[in-house]
């Protein structure tokens, strides 16, 4: 395996680590005003995930510096033209970190309410805002022939990226759904285990459907064979659909394993549906960003990749070891292994 195509698998699993941590995150958000009944309710959702909500989001700016170091036409041709996307990204990430930290600071139901929506709107625009981003590198977005992007926020949108921004809130919905059974008590788990069931069937179809898509677009746009992306598309519906199976069966720790294999596969197809390019041009396939084209200098790429093989295993340690010490039902009952 060349530098170049390393530093794409590498920024591809930074990708998956971010949705699959933060997804339940964000589902755990986006579920706050409806399996919360009060406001003792919502803070003990908004406590299980406390320890390490800011943690996971580490691996959303190391994927940012990432591709920034090793593909910097990549970098400055997304930036550039999701600009405004990527706006609305911060917006929502700022009124949701914003939340955890005001919300305790008056017990004025008013207040309370108020920071609790701000937290939901900010865990549905996020992954909104992702999957819309993300599916446009497969789909397709205008750049010229000198790397430039050459559209407007409105060709960001079509049929298939708006409902990759569904699909993608729908699985961290139901994702955050199983996590809360694996970290609550009593009634909470209880409407928590009732809300995962509800979602899992719709989350689970918008995720299939979405993958057989992403397939389809890269067969079509990207001159891809049905392998190999076909391969974590497949991964992918069959972790969602056991997820079902096992929610339904009880088994909301092995549920929640499998929504989060999902996310992982869902990344996993969508950058496999997109090598060796990185940013597919719509005006003409040609000006296509590739690895090879938009790639930094091999020196750089090999200084990098010593650094990334040193401290990738530490953080993971690190974040693993939070994790374990955390493992505790909020409640101070041991979780029960499922």
């Amino acid at each position: 395996m060349d530098l170049e195509t390393f530093w794409f698998v590498l920024i591809s699993v930074l990708w998956a680590g971010y949705l699959a941590l933060e997804g339940f995150d964000f589902g755990v958000g986006m579920l706050l005003p409806w399996v919360g009944r009060d406001d003792g309710d919502r803070s003990t959702m908004l406590r299980t995930i406390g320890p390490v909500w800011d943690g996971n989001e580490v691996w959303l700016v190391v994927a940012g510096g990432a591709t920034f170091a090793a593909f910097p036409a990549w970098y400055a041709t997304m930036f550039s033209g999701f600009y405004f996307a990527l706006l609305l990204v911060l917006f929502f990430l700022i009124i949701r970190v914003v939340s955890f930290e005001w919300r305790s600071k008056s017990e004025s139901p008013r207040w309370r309410s108020f920071w609790t929506w701000c937290n939901t709107l900010g865990s549905v625009g996020v992954p909104l805002v992702w999957g819309i981003g993300l599916s446009n590198l497969v789909h397709g977005v205008p750049i010229d022939s000198n790397g430039n992007y050459a559209g407007d926020f409105i060709d960001l949108f079509s049929p298939y990226t708006v409902f990759a921004g569904i699909a993608f809130v729908a699985l961290f919905a139901f994702h955050g759904a199983t996590y809360l059974t694996l970290r609550t008590v009593g009634e909470l788990t209880d409407r928590a285990t009732l809300a995962a069931r509800r979602l899992s069937l719709p989350a689970a179809l918008l995720a299939a459907a979405f993958l057989v898509w992403t397939v389809a677009v890269a067969m079509d746009k990207n001159e891809k064979d049905l392998f190999p992306p076909v391969l974590p598309a497949v991964i992918g519906i069959a972790a969602v659909l056991l997820a079902v199976v096992f929610l339904r069966g009880g088994r909301t720790g092995r549920a929640f394993s499998m929504t989060g294999v999902a996310a992982i596969a869902v990344v996993a197809t969508l950058f496999t549906s997109l090598y060796p390019r990185v940013m597919v041009s719509s005006l003409d396939f040609g000006d296509s960003l590739t690895i090879d084209g938009s790639a930094s200098s091999h020196y750089a790429l090999q200084v990098m990749s010593v650094v990334a093989l040193i401290f990738v295993p530490l953080v993971l340690v690190y974040q693993g070891w939070t994790y374990h010490v955390f493992r505790q039902r909020v409640g101070g009952v041991k979780p029960e292994h499922s």
